[in-house]
């Protein structure tokens, strides 16, 4: 049986992604798959609909066309609004999720029936390999546009990171030294900035610590984060547990200790945030203030790069999506522990509560 792979447009603010480039759609066509693509959806990245008719895709003009005849719903972002109308129990529905911090979306996929796999737990190893190309290009737009933030005509505190000859540099801190943190650690020492990242993992502080001579890699306790984010000019929450929710590691009032004019990127808002004083934002309005300190959480970070972020998704993804079009795919068994939600429970352990 010829199964169907559906591609909707994504409909997050500023969200240019799409999950298939025309190339990687070939290699799917030459299986046998029926792809069938929402028309503009790849302008955003750069990929036009011509470019997808050659390699055989079928052009719809609507979402509902897409999701009426998919087998397989292949998404970048979780399903939000009208889309959710749109969905149905013989659907695979195979995307980001991060459904730790949004049970009302998780109850939501529970009552419609279907099988979500989420591209954040799927886990070969201690590897994360649709996730981490994402992580890597959010720890470093978290660097860039901290840096940017606090420039003061974005209300910051009028820092240069890096700093000049005979002035002193700024502080990053960054909680975790997994992808996304130990990219912003590298990016920020690069810079010229002064670098304290956190983590628990003795291996990955010795690589950070052996990256740069600004960057100085500790072990996480209450006490030395709190120095530590008190002279922070960017603190960046880059904390991962696989499929669960981000566990709280900075306060408010450790916040209130931050100069004013300080900034705060939280790439873990996807999952929650690590931080007291995060929000998810969209693109639409990327920052607030909150103790007088700017954040910036937006919760689709890669979004702001959609061709360089469609590249490295739609090649890192591809290999697990040709997995899922075989009629044993569950006996894959990093394809079946990824399953978060299935036919009306949630079999995920890290979302179990």
């Amino acid at each position: 049986m010829t199964i169907r792979v559906g591609v909707p447009t994504e409909i997050k603010p500023q969200e240019g992604r799409v999950a298939l480039t025309p190339a990687a759609a070939s290699e799917l066509v030459k299986m046998d798959a029926r792809v069938c693509l929402q028309a503009g959806t790849g302008n955003g990245s750069g990929y036009p609909d011509e470019a997808y008719a050659a390699v055989g895709v079928e052009l719809v003009n609507s979402a509902e066309s897409v999701y009426a005849s998919s087998d397989i719903v292949l998404k970048v972002k979780e399903p939000v609004g009208p889309e959710l109308q749109l969905l149905q129990p013989h659907h695979k529905l195979f995307s980001f999720l991060h459904l730790a911090p949004n049970p009302e979306l998780t109850a939501r996929l529970c009552d419609i029936g279907l099988t979500a796999i989420a591209f954040e737990t799927v886990v070969e190893g201690n590897n994360l390999p649709i996730l981490q190309p994402m992580s890597e290009i959010a720890g470093k737009i978290a660097v860039q546009v901290g840096a940017h933030l606090l420039h003061t005509p974005q209300g910051g505190a009028g820092k240069l990171l890096g700093g000049v000859p005979g002035v002193g540099r700024g502080d990053v801190v960054v909680l975790g030294a997994g992808h996304a943190g130990g990219t912003a650690a590298r990016l920020a020492a690069a810079m010229g900035a002064r670098v304290t990242v956190f983590d628990l993992n003795p291996q990955r502080l010795g690589e950070l610590q052996a990256a740069a001579p600004n960057i100085n890699a500790r072990y996480a306790n209450a006490e030395d984060l709190r120095g530590a984010i008190h002279y922070a000019d960017l603190l960046i929450g880059a904390v991962l547990l696989p499929g669960a929710e981000a566990p709280r590691l900075v306060n408010r009032e450790d916040v209130k200790t931050m100069s004013e004019g300080s900034v705060v990127v939280d790439i873990s808002v996807d999952q929650g945030g690590c931080i007291e004083t995060t929000r998810p934002t969209d693109y639409n309005d990327p920052t607030y203030s909150e103790e007088g300190v700017t954040h910036f959480c937006v919760a689709n970070m890669p979004g702001a790069v959609p061709r360089t972020a469609t590249q490295a998704l739609s090649g890192a993804m591809l290999p697990y999506l040709k997995k899922l079009l075989q009629s044993d795919w569950r006996e894959n068994e990093v394809l079946r522990k990824a399953i978060n939600v299935e036919r009306g429970r949630v079999v995920h352990p890290a979302l179990i509560r």
